[in-house]
């Protein structure tokens, strides 16, 4: 079975990968474990030059292939109002690879995986739709329609999945619609990475946050904190990762704080290097007020043993409650410092916060997610592959 994958991941050209391209996150090593389910694998996905491109890992795994359209111009308003335009441009391309297709995936939100979803349901093709952002949200027309459709579309054909967790099922109208959790962790990551961390000594404090740096995410929350912090560990220090429109600012408040010594912006790093941070941490600080489904750096975080402080979003209260991590009620300053000092103050307490970190993180390997969901379109679609 041929599987086309619609996508608005931004992809570039790579000479060291074996389809041309590459990309950053998550998105390589799933695309790379989805494939190992079917006979091959297309990729639709706008691609542009690869510039001063940071942190990228090849689209690579069995009989994968890249389709590139032209690159999305502008953001926002600008991006919504110049979609048709980019759509008519690229309108051949598309329409071609899904008359190749036997199977459609499409994962949303995002404007090129609306029009997979959409053409799949006229078009008759068999449709998985994985809603990679927070399912209970429901503000703009985008997220009202990615719902309707998705409860319309479920059935024992069509397989749709919200990123996430919970003891009830996605949708109250439509129990076809399942859970589904996300990493881009495979098991022998797992293994390596979990290692059961020491409590810090001497008044250190290794604090890191990684994530796109903007503003709901909670970074500014963890600088705010950090004089709360130094008060009981004076050899505190914050690892910042990530690039986003609000790091100018953060840099800012920073040094309005006179946290030059203590913080290190890294920017935008590969996937190895944030390992390598997330291994020398002593604790993940993410206060986030921002719309979640499952995110994978908090998983990658308790993967290499670092518990996590973390607030009430979307899944996340599942996660930690398994142990690994605090908790917090609401995203202020006070709060991160208090459970900072919960975490780091008592040793033994802090041995088990990493020992079960690793524990929780392992129920989450790239091969269990993507059986996942192999057993799921099986059931729909029968035999992927000739020897299923």
């Amino acid at each position: 079975m041929r599987l086309v994958v619609y996508s608005h991941k931004p992809c570039w050209p790579s000479a060291c990968s074996p389809s041309g391209f590459a990309t950053d996150g998550g998105f390589p090593f799933q695309m790379a474990a989805l494939s190992e389910l079917f006979e091959s694998t297309c990729l639709v996905v706008p691609c542009s030059p690869p510039e001063d491109r940071v942190g990228g890992a090849p689209l690579v795994g069995h009989h994968l292939s890249v389709v590139p359209l032209s690159p999305m111009l502008g953001r926002g308003i600008m991006r919504k109002l110049g979609f048709p335009f980019w759509a008519l441009g690229n309108g051949r391309t598309i329409l071609k690879s899904f008359g190749l297709a036997d199977a459609i995936h499409t994962p949303i939100p995002g404007d090129v995986g609306t029009v997979g979803m959409v053409l799949a349901a006229v078009g008759g093709k068999r449709l998985f739709v994985r809603h990679c952002g927070d399912w209970s949200r429901r503000k703009t027309v985008a997220e009202l329609f990615w719902r309707w459709f998705i409860e319309s579309f479920a059935d024992r054909r069509n397989l749709m999945l919200a990123t996430g967790g919970a003891d009830l099922p996605p949708s109250a109208s439509n129990h076809e619609i399942q859970w589904i959790f996300s990493t881009s962790l495979r098991e022998s990551e797992l293994v390596g990475c979990g290692v059961v961390h020491e409590p810090p000594e001497d008044g250190r404090a290794r604090l890191i946050i990684a994530c796109r740096q903007e503003r709901e995410k909670g970074t500014g929350v963890v600088l705010e904190s950090l004089p709360l912090i130094l008060n009981d560990f004076p050899r505190a220090t914050l690892d910042v990762v990530g690039d986003g429109g609000a790091l100018v600012g953060l840099r800012e408040q920073a040094r309005s704080l006179g946290l030059n010594g203590c913080v290190t912006f890294h920017g935008k790093v590969d996937h190895d290097r944030v390992t390598d941070l997330f291994r020398g941490a002593d604790l993940f600080c993410y206060p986030t007020s921002a719309s979640e489904g499952f995110p994978k750096v908090v998983l990658e975080a308790l993967a290499c043993g670092v518990p996590v402080v973390t607030t009430r979003v979307s899944v996340l209260p599942r996660l930690i409650e398994q142990g690994g991590g605090v908790l917090i009620e609401e995203a202020t300053p006070a709060a991160v410092a208090s459970a900072v000092k919960t975490c780091l103050s008592h040793a033994e307490s802090y041995r088990d916060l990493s020992r079960r970190a690793v524990q929780t993180a392992s129920r989450y390997s790239l091969e269990r997610w993507r059986d996942t969901i192999g057993d799921l379109l099986r059931e729909r679609w029968g035999p992927l592959r000739a020897h299923d």
